[in-house]
């Protein structure tokens, strides 16, 4: 038996499965998760700016969409429109850091922002234009660039106008005659 079971081994084959490299979903995705983050930076600091105004659903819009039933002493509509932009300010302070959540939780709240961006976009709620912060900066840099150009125009134009006489000469205080 032992000579058998010998043999029996022998024709066992030790084989290793090599996995294939996943592919990863985000190389068909039109936005990655950093394109996305950019993306909700860019609106959050244009709304906070005031670069642009979301018109949040009202309690009349709500209400045309579920009319209060007689039952209601208090219009559901208005705490519908208080939720929705309760929910908003939730959101923008989770991304934000103020209010501490899991990194999930963080990824969760920016994809939701995301998307009220793209309803408010669809249904023409967002006034104003949402600039870049990438256009902020360059903004900034030419006008530092004009401030430096200025000056050195009025040097320049300074040094232009001003009689020979107050001006420093090349060869000290001689005085050359012609």
């Amino acid at each position: 038996m032992s000579n058998e079971a010998n043999v029996e081994d022998k024709k066992i084959i030790s084989v290793k499965i090599k996995r294939k490299p996943e592919m990863k979903p985000e190389s068909s995705l039109l936005f990655s998760d950093k394109d996305i983050r950019h993306i909700v930076t860019e609106f959050v600091f244009s709304w906070i700016r005031g670069d642009i105004t979301i018109r949040f659903p009202t309690a009349v819009e709500l209400a045309k969409k579920n009319p209060p039933s007689i039952a209601f002493s208090v219009d559901p509509s208005v705490n519908a429109e208080l939720k929705i932009k309760e929910y908003y300010v939730d959101l923008l302070s989770i991304i934000a850091g103020i209010k501490s959540v899991s990194e999930s939780d963080q990824k969760k709240a920016i994809n939701e922002v995301f998307k009220m961006l793209l309803m408010f976009r669809s249904s023409n709620r967002i006034e104003g234009k949402i600039i870049s912060n990438d256009f902020q900066k360059r903004v900034e840099d030419l006008e530092k660039k004009l401030d430096t150009q200025t000056k050195l125009v009025e040097q320049i134009t300074g040094f232009l106008f001003t009689p020979k006489k107050d001006r420093p000469s090349k060869h000290g205080d001689k005085k050359i005659h012609s």
